[in-house]
């Protein structure tokens, strides 16, 4: 039996819709409160539990006959409000999800984030696999929790744990409408006036599961960590390209640090009024200036991954959101 992890979610749905394409039967997790997509909901091949990975007795019960685990639940935010409880959640849900894949020994695939990837050496442009993460204080939540849920894996090797990490940039897909990653596309189609002078790496969903299915099968390859990234584009040309797609214009004001500071301290004011969620917080505001840029030599070099154009993605991404 092949568990997955946060069945419901963006990436966690999409590994479930390529397991099931591949006629694999999968027994899913998700939280009691959350909503399974339509095409998911009482299909024949698909067991679902409500199980919270931090509730190690009800994940328990998810484990039974299990011998693969596809390891994606996690909690996303970027809201300092947060950062405790993320860092808690993330770290002991994936130390109980390594615990019960020693118990039961059930091969592990770990879905980090390239937030666990560390600088550049000096000289360099790219981050890879070798690069180590270390705290230096400037870190937002999020990257923290991804670091020591990457750390509870390899205690897990150590124990005797059957893993492979992989370590995705920012994932984008037509997949994900509005919300999450598509919201900075929503942007666009509503008229962004202003872009920022970092850059970022790009995903496709498609291809992070892909590659997850194809490690998980690589019985060959343990304790590694692989990032999954296709392309680094700076947010400019990204917002040219969508801006081109959209029918929009292009954003043509650049956002200074100055600015964005304003804008991250009025948005938690406004937020404080509101009782809504801040559209822009201090570490997204720090995270759009930063010049990010990964490779992906090893992936291919391991498996000869090739991945779909970056391009195609944008447009399917834009066409969807016109057609909304």
């Amino acid at each position: 039996m092949i568990l997955v992890t946060g069945g419901t979610g963006f990436l966690g749905s999409m590994l479930i819709r390529q397991l099931l394409d591949g006629g694999y039967a999968v027994r899913a997790t998700k939280r009691h409160s959350s909503l399974i997509p339509p095409d998911l909901v009482n299909h024949h091949q698909i067991q679902w539990i409500n199980a919270d990975i931090n509730n190690y007795f009800e994940l328990e019960d998810a484990f039974e006959d299990v011998h693969e685990v596809y390891h994606c639940a996690a909690m996303i935010s970027f809201e300092p409000s947060k950062k405790k409880t993320m860092i808690q959640v993330n770290r002991e849900g994936t130390a109980h999800v390594v615990n019960l894949c020693i118990k039961h020994q059930a091969r592990l695939l770990h879905v980090s984030s390239v937030a666990a990837i560390g600088e550049p050496k000096p000289g360099h442009t790219t981050a890879t696999e070798q690069d180590i993460w270390e705290f230096d204080g400037t870190q937002h939540g999020y990257a923290i929790s991804k670091y020591e849920s990457e750390m509870e894996v390899w205690r897990g090797t150590v124990e005797g744990l059957d893993a492979v990490i992989i370590n995705p940039s920012l994932i984008i897909g037509r997949q994900a409408g509005s919300e999450n990653t598509g919201a900075i596309f929503k942007l666009l189609k509503n008229g962004l006036h202003y872009y920022t002078t970092g850059s970022v790496g790009l995903v496709d969903v498609e291809d992070v599961a892909r590659v997850a299915i194809i490690l998980m099968n690589s019985k060959d390859i343990h304790s590694e960590r692989f990032i999954v990234s296709n392309q680094n584009i700076s947010y400019q040309r990204l917002f040219q390209i969508c801006a081109a797609h959209l029918g929009r214009p292009a954003p043509n004001k650049r956002a200074t640090r100055a600015m964005l500071g304003i804008a991250w301290r009025t948005a938690k004011i406004l937020a404080w009024f509101s009782g809504k969620k801040p559209g822009l917080t201090r570490d997204t505001a720090h995270a759009a200036l930063k010049k990010q840029a990964y490779t992906n030599n090893k992936l291919k070099e391991k498996v000869g991954y090739a991945f779909k154009p970056i391009e195609l993605t944008l447009k399917e991404i834009c066409e969807k959101l016109k057609a909304m």
